[in-house]
């Protein structure tokens, strides 16, 4: 991206994407790299701050991750958080032990209102604490600018050398005015203006598409869903009839889905897309048989999701492109944004193989968290009732299904979650009618999910062994930290006994009340 930017560098903290999240929020530029990532490398990128992430180990220890020394003299404003701040502490002299009082969770912490990071901070604030080591000696030159009743160096600054040191996590909602601190270290400290914003994406990624593509021929992977819909709209304003958009129905799709893709993108859609539709089903459920690795399911549906347009590819003609949906948190969470761990492969990322016959893939939206996509929407002229679909995995029902997938379990988790979408938004609906404001338990996201466990039940005098639908609703901001949605118990006893009733093979309904972290959203 050709403007100012901050990096972040990953030492392998669950926050790094929420960290980059943050900055963006503040109209800056992010993005984020392992700390493996070479000096040379992070000087050519011309950085107006770097942000070092937390991390799960100990920096005085052998082998932990680190970064060379010289890192802190480049003039850069650099700022450590949790992890980071320790390891800043201890490259530069200072000292790094086990706590004697370990802190998780909200934490008071006394501020130095004096400092650039706190100057419109409460001086009692509540923020997020997540550490066994604490820095029991400030490297030198340091001060010590907050601290809490069992953590003496909470956040220390070197203000003459633009280095910050902070123990705390201000990138989660728990810090209370964590978004304050960030936006004085990338607007205040770091002199960022401001420039990252939706209007002049968009307008920018046009132009570079037009020109990219050329006379070529660019095909669209088109699934339906948000990222690959504002993906393809911008494609077509960008080189119109050139663009074909196959849309490959793989049956792994929400009940009716198929139908709905087709009017909206069709040829009678009111885009008046180049449109082919692949009705896939049977030659996805034969490669998936018998498989029950998650993993294995995301690569298998990402390879046979290539070769079917490969296939397409030649029918059509010479392509030159291929267009994916890829946003940021697909990179970041197959392992290629940083040094986290592999979370899930992600079909348009690590589930590709190695040979693609096109001339490239375009991704105009890989540098985009999913929020920034619904913007990008909404300055492409696309409606808010599709801007605004809730996120469906590109593996479809595959990983909403624990285990084998089958025609029979994917008719099954159809039927449920169709039940579980509509009693939920006409309950939402009725809340509005009564109370003339949304309702305040609408989740961001709720789905059905098909356990693999089946057990004994009784239904009509008779004996039953069928399988259990786990219900998942979540509330989350940007979808990289969730959690669970409290919806009245009236609404679910409804759907549980609609689900029950009506859905041939379920006998027990679950309500999944885990977060992210430690789950994910999706259940594989």
């Amino acid at each position: 991206m050709d403007q100012e930017k901050v990096i972040v560098i990953d030492f392998g903290g669950q926050y790094n994407q929420l960290v980059a999240r943050r900055v963006r929020e503040c109209n800056v530029y992010c993005e984020i790299y392992s700390y493996r990532t070479a000096l040379d490398q992070i000087k050519a990128m011309n950085p107006k701050g770097i942000i070092l992430t937390g991390g799960p180990n100990s920096c005085y220890e052998e082998n932990s991750p680190t970064y060379q020394k010289e890192l802190f003299e480049l003039g850069i404003p650099v700022l450590g958080l949790c992890y980071g701040a320790q390891l800043m502490t201890h490259v530069l002299g200072g000292r790094v032990e086990k706590a004697p009082v370990r802190e998780y969770g909200k934490i008071e912490v006394t501020v130095d209102q004096t400092s650039p990071l706190f100057m419109d901070v409460q001086q009692k604030t509540i923020c997020w604490m997540s550490h066994n080591d604490y820095i029991a000696q400030t490297a030198p030159g340091f001060s010590i600018t907050a601290h809490t009743a069992d953590c003496p160096v909470a956040a220390a600054e070197n203000k003459e050398r633009k280095l910050y040191a902070i123990q705390f996590h201000p990138e989660v909602l728990h810090t209370q005015e964590g978004t304050k601190m960030l936006y004085h270290f990338v607007r205040d400290v770091c002199g960022c203006s401001g420039t990252w914003r939706m209007d002049s994406f968009v307008e920018n990624s046009i132009a570079e598409i037009r020109e990219k593509v050329g006379n070529g021929k660019v095909l669209c992977a088109l699934s339906g869903g948000v990222d690959s819909s504002v993906a393809a709209v911008m494609l077509a304003k960008a080189i119109g009839s050139q663009l074909t958009c196959v849309f490959v129905d793989h049956g792994l799709l929400r009940k009716n889905e198929g139908d709905e893709v087709e009017e909206v993108f069709g040829p009678n859609g009111p885009y008046r897309l180049n449109f082919i539709r692949i009705n896939a089903q049977e030659r996805f459920y034969r490669k998936l048989a018998g498989v029950t690795e998650p993993e294995k399911k995301r690569k298998i549906i990402g390879e046979e999701f290539i070769r079917v347009f490969e296939e397409e590819a030649k029918k059509i003609g010479a392509v030159d492109f291929l267009v994916q949906g890829t946003i940021y948190p697909d990179v970041v969470e197959s392992g290629l944004g940083g040094e986290s761990a592999v979370i899930k492969s992600h079909h348009n990322v690590g589930g590709l193989p190695d040979c693609v016959d096109f001339k490239e893939i375009i991704e105009p939206l890989r540098n985009l968290f999913k929020d920034e996509v619904r913007k990008a929407g909404l300055e492409l002229g696309i409606p808010e009732k599709l801007v605004f679909r809730q996120p469906f995995p590109g593996p479809g029902l595959g990983i909403r299904i624990i285990g084998e997938v089958t025609a029979e379990k994917v008719r099954i988790v159809q039927d449920a979650d169709a039940i579980y979408r509509e009693e939920v938004d006409r309950a939402a609906e009725t809340y509005a009618k009564e109370h003339g404001e949304p309702a305040p338990w609408k989740p961001d996201q709720y789905f059905a999910a098909l356990t693999n466990m089946r057990s004994v039940g009784v239904m009509g005098d008779e004996r039953t062994y069928d399988y259990a639908v786990a219900l998942r609703a979540v509330n989350t901001i940007d979808f990289m930290t969730a959690e669970s949605a409290e919806i009245p118990s009236e609404v679910l006893q409804k759907v549980m006994s609609r689900i029950i009733n009506e859905v041939r093979g379920v006998n027990r309904v679950f309500y999944d009340l885990t977060s992210k972290p430690p789950g994910t959203i999706e259940f594989e």
